[in-house]
């Protein structure tokens, strides 16, 4: 009887849970509960295998005798072997270093991390950036927030690229943010004088091959040691190849034999270069990265600064951009992966449906029921502060299956009530009441299942989303999709009221005849 005002109103409810979900933060993958840390130090661009290895050792002796660490492997030039699947390992680079830690339980790894990041806050390890990391769920990410600028000039990407870190910065939940790449190494260039070298009988290659012995050295023999051969390199002592000042003063042998100084046939130049230079697309990109604060999910801080990028890419010229990278775009390519089958998954689901009810109408009824989880999956996850991200998402699209199955047990049995011979009204009423126990104590079974599953740090938000979604879904089938029938089949029930109004009323004190009784039966 009231069938508009309940479809109306379930149609508002429906929208505000959608507003709701806006105010749900977005993850792609949650922490995992592994205990290892990565202790990381990146120093600059061209610094020496040896510095980097006395700053890792510095790092060693924060950790050592720390109850709460079991043991710790440091990796210097390179990180650790891919030993998990969602670890991304860093390339060879003597500029930097990792301590992978394992620690006692999760709450032991939370406090290491703690104190490893207030001691590099008051001062400690200040030669190196440093990052304490733990494991992520999924793909490997990187850090979790990331902007690329991409352009054909390195220069100007790299003064975009300034400009749009000082933006970031300004967000307090974005942390340490940073370039991948934008340092620039000092460099020693040997221009040589080419009169002056043929006048003397030598030539570049020959400089090169003598810098080369005396620099870096040349191996001469191997000897034995045990089992091991042992290469002999033929060099120039420290204290002049070492030190920058005085490699004029090495010598190279002329035609003759005759000593001559380096200075004398070349100049030596001292500058900068680019000790790497990143592409993407065959364009150059810098991009801005960084961590984001305990408690924050990087979707959020991703979107936060985005707007506040809007006027530096509205005055980038033609050619240079700047793109999302990090949670994001990984998200991006894990709902792409989804939406590449949705349309099987859909044509699949409706021709089940179809097989089974055998009508457009009641195809379109029992449909329209599937997004109906949303409403309690939105409720769910903002009373219990659960991100949703990719796992979630799978729940939701779970979700969808459920609330279509009630819909169909309840279609089912007002189908087999009108081919008995009941009125639509009084079917749509009987098939809800009759069938309301069993569809109740199925979702309650679907929900008491994933109870175990709340707490996991990967399953949770899935399980949430479910046991939320499922549980408002089902009451609000009972109501939502009779009251849809009965918009659906309003004229057929109308008519039906007008000829039951139209047949002679039975007073209740008059004897029935055999007539009347019969009347009464039909």
């Amino acid at each position: 009887n009231n069938r508009f005002k309940v479809v109306f109103l379930t149609i508002c409810v429906f929208g505000l849970a959608v507003v709701g979900f806006g105010r749900v933060q977005q993850q792609f993958f949650p922490l995992s509960e592994r205990l290892e840390l990565f202790f990381q130090m990146r120093l600059p661009e061209g610094t020496a295998i040896g510095v980097t290895t006395k700053t890792a050792q510095k790092a060693e002796q924060m950790l050592a005798g720390d109850p709460n660490i079991t043991g710790f492997s440091t990796y210097i030039g390179q990180g650790s072997p891919r030993f998990w699947l969602g670890l991304n390992p860093q390339q060879p680079l003597e500029s930097f270093a990792e301590i992978v830690i394992m620690t006692k339980d999760l709450k032991a790894r939370e406090e290491v991390k703690a104190r490893i990041e207030k001691a590099v806050a008051d001062g400690a390890l200040t030669e190196a950036r440093v990052r304490v990391d733990r494991f992520n769920f999924g793909p490997p990410v990187g850090f979790p927030v990331q902007f690329r600028i991409v352009g054909p000039d390195p220069m100007k990407v790299r003064e975009f690229a300034n400009e749009a870190r000082e933006i970031a910065r300004q967000n307090k939940a974005f942390i340490d943010p940073h370039f991948n790449w934008n340092e620039m190494t000092p460099t020693v260039r040997l221009v040589v004088d080419q009169e002056r070298a043929r006048a003397l009988g030598l030539d570049p290659q020959s400089i090169s091959q003598t810098l080369q012995t005396l620099i870096s050295g040349v191996t001469v023999t191997t000897v034995r040691d045990g089992t091991e051969k042992v290469d002999v390199v033929a060099r120039a002592v420290p204290g002049e190849r070492l030190d920058l000042g005085r490699i004029g003063d090495l010598t190279v042998l002329s035609r003759g034999g005759v000593a001559v100084p380096l200075a004398q046939v070349a100049r030596i130049e001292f500058g900068h270069e680019e000790p790497i230079l990143w592409r993407r697309n065959r364009d150059m990109s810098i991009t801005v990265r960084g961590d984001v604060a305990d408690g924050v999910q990087p979707p959020t801080v991703t979107n936060e600064i985005w707007p506040r990028l809007k006027p530096l890419i509205d005055r980038m010229p033609a050619g240079y951009r700047i793109e999302i990278g990090g949670a994001i775009e990984e998200s991006a390519k894990g709902n792409a992966s989804i939406a590449a089958v949705a349309p099987v998954m859909i044509i699949i689901m409706l021709t089940l449906i179809m097989i089974q009810v055998q009508s457009f109408a009641k195809l379109f009824l029992v449909f329209a029921s599937a997004p109906l989880g949303i409403i309690g999956a939105s409720l769910a996850l903002n009373i219990s502060g659960m991100p949703f991200g990719f796992v979630a998402l799978l729940g939701l699209i779970a979700l969808a299956g459920m609330d279509m199955r009630n819909s169909l047990i309840l279609a089912d049995q007002v189908m087999q009530d009108m081919k008995n011979g009941m009125p639509i009204k009084d079917a749509i009423v009987e098939s809800v009441v009759r069938r309301s126990r069993p569809v109740m104590l199925t979702a309650m079974a679907a929900i008491l299942a994933m109870v175990p599953l709340a707490r996991s740090a990967f399953w949770g938000p899935m399980a949430v989303t479910i046991m939320g979604g499922l549980f408002v879904a089902t009451f609000m089938t009972l109501l939502f999709l009779p009251a849809l029938y009965a918009v659906w089949f309003r004229r057929q029930i109308r008519r039906e009221q007008e000829d039951e109004a139209r047949r002679p009323a039975i007073q209740d004190n008059e004897p029935l005849s055999g007539g009347a009784l019969a009347v009464a039966a039909e």
